[in-house]
């Protein structure tokens, strides 16, 4: 699985927001937080609204806040906003899929990679990521040396 620039700069982006509380973050000043470059985070923030993750307020101390309380959006919200489904095989979804032969199963391949990679990313919010801690269970998979490691 690959996690694409533009999925990675969007949950950099809302855990800042989500740092801020009830405070809008003007882009600027969001970009520069997460170490996003401007111009990408405004494609960003325009998925964002556009799933209803994030509301925007002009004006004098306006700027960009999330639209539900962080405990309340995860990891995988913000991924699919802006990359839409977790995992996609050729451009299908993995139950969509029928191969013949021996790779007839291989579906079932797919779609345990999509679970598990939900079982990680829907745990995750972004109030663990503003207090910088993730739930046990993610916890518990990145405590094995090997888990750190490219085979």
């Amino acid at each position: 699985m690959r996690i694409s620039a533009k999925a990675e700069y969007a949950v950099r982006a809302a855990a800042e927001l989500a740092t801020g509380g009830e405070t809008p973050m003007p882009a600027e000043a969001l970009a520069r937080a997460a170490g996003v470059p401007h111009r990408f985070l405004e494609g960003i923030l325009t998925d964002l609204r556009r799933e209803g993750l994030v509301l925007s307020r002009r004006g004098a101390g306006g700027g960009h806040l999330l639209a539900r309380p962080a405990e309340r959006v995860t990891i995988a919200d913000v991924i699919r906003a802006v990359e839409g489904p977790l995992v996609f095989v050729r451009d299908e979804r993995p139950g969509e899929i029928a191969y013949q032969g021996a790779a007839a199963i291989l579906p079932q391949v797919w779609v345990a990679l999509r679970a598990n990679v939900r079982a990680v990313l829907e745990q995750v919010t972004l109030a663990d990521l503003a207090a910088g801690h993730v739930p046990g269970v993610v916890a518990d998979l990145t405590s094995d040396e090997d888990a750190w490691r490219n085979p």
